[in-house]
């Protein structure tokens, strides 16, 4: 039987895509204890978050063609057995280049969270249907990045940060069972397309030269790379110069994780009776309010955790509301290719996160100047291509 209710195309497809949060949550409380462990830098330990987001990204581009060729259910299944085999090997990790190849496997694997839940809902819905499952999957995606950050925390309290990769590959494990026994294939074998170099590429050229398709994965790109930007650098402003303790700081993203509750119920709510445009919009008043916030509060307020979160709360609103309905705008066109449509903005969203745990990482001298910088600047890039869209459709 081909095709799944909204329902449960949301279920699988949330839990989908929250492998690759729960990677980063989990993990995060431990990121100055694997510094200390392994004695390295500050700036070494980012490079586990890089590492894991270059594999992300790129794989989805290979991820994307498979299931266009194959099936999203096939190739579900095998790319998170890659993502378990991962987290097996960042369990054992005796030393940091050891968990570097974990992380890059585990990135590798997990990329069909992303690329295969958008290709599942464009299978089967559009316009403000797609964007009504889009808002279900994000609010299941929201629940890990909740509980995460506890459950790491209390593992480093229990044990070490080894049997983080091990909760892990529990998750993973989960995800392959469903996909296995709850999961039904959305991809009619009619409309499947051959996975040859010429057309694969044809393909992304389509969509790459594609202004309708082009500048919505663009606003993606801007707004995660922000998210995964302060992301990387929160755990050093807390742990390391404020001197939170791992479970405080779980503590403190409890503010992140509930202003994205807040958003996704907002879109779900407003989503069936404004047009995606005026979604777009408050999503941009958002990021400016919070651009500002991280120029200015923590500058005014160095050892507050308030002025750090309240700016933190507001992009994560506003990134509640943007992704849902720049994800259905690129993808409403490019139904033939779904699966090459739903890599290439998950590319576009997660190598975001790549260049803004990377740029955090290395561009600056120290966390806090990092946040304080790049984060106004990503928010002013954001509404200027948003403007840029706009006077184009004129």
């Amino acid at each position: 039987m081909l095709g799944m209710s909204a329902r449960r195309t949301a279920i699988i497809g949330g839990l989908m895509v929250a492998t690759g949060p729960l990677s980063l949550t989990l993990y995060s409380p431990a990121l100055p204890t694997i510094v200390a462990d392994f004695g390295t830098t500050d700036a070494a330990g980012k490079l586990t978050l890089t590492v894991y987001f270059a594999a992300f990204a790129l794989a989805q581009l290979i991820c994307g063609p498979l299931s266009d060729r194959y099936g999203r259910r096939a190739v579900g299944l095998a790319f998170f057995a890659i993502y378990v085999l991962g987290s097996l090997i960042g369990a054992m990790a005796p030393s940091l280049e050891i968990l570097f190849l974990g992380r890059f496997v585990q990135g590798f694997g997990v990329s069909a969270g992303v690329a295969l839940s958008r290709a599942m809902v464009r299978d089967q819905f559009v316009g403000g249907e797609a964007i009504r499952i889009l808002t279900l999957i994000n609010l299941i995606l929201t629940v890990t990045p909740a509980v995460a950050p506890t459950l790491g925390s209390v593992i480093l309290l229990m044990g070490s940060w080894h049997h983080m990769f091990l909760v892990m590959a529990g998750f993973g494990l989960a995800i392959l069972a469903l996909l296995s026994w709850g999961a039904r294939e959305t991809l009619p074998p009619e409309n499947r397309v051959p996975f040859r170099p010429g057309i694969v590429f044809g393909n992304y050229r389509q969509l790459l030269s594609s202004p309708d398709f082009l500048f919505p994965s663009l606003l993606l790109g801007l707004t995660f790379s922000g998210f995964h930007g302060f992301t990387a650098l929160l755990p050093f402003i807390f742990i390391d110069d404020m001197g939170l303790t791992p479970f405080q700081f779980a503590m403190a993203m409890l503010a992140q994780t509930g202003s994205f509750i807040a958003g996704n119920l907002a879109t779900g709510f407003l989503s069936s009776r404004v047009p995606p445009s005026r979604l777009v919009t408050i999503a941009l008043v958002s990021l400016v309010v919070s651009g500002i916030g991280f120029a200015v509060l923590p500058v005014l307020y160095p050892q507050s955790v308030i002025a750090i979160m309240v700016p933190v709360g507001v992009w994560m609103f506003g990134l509640a509301f943007i992704s849902p309905s720049a994800t259905a705008a690129a993808m409403a066109g490019f139904g033939a290719i779904a699966g090459a449509a739903g890599a290439l903005t998950g590319f576009f969203q997660v190598g975001g996160g790549f260049a803004g745990s990377l740029a955090a990482g290395t561009l600056f001298p120290d966390a806090r100047t990092a946040l304080t910088i790049q984060l106004p600047v990503v928010a002013a890039l954001t509404v200027g291509v948003a403007l840029a869209d706009r006077w184009r459709r004129r």
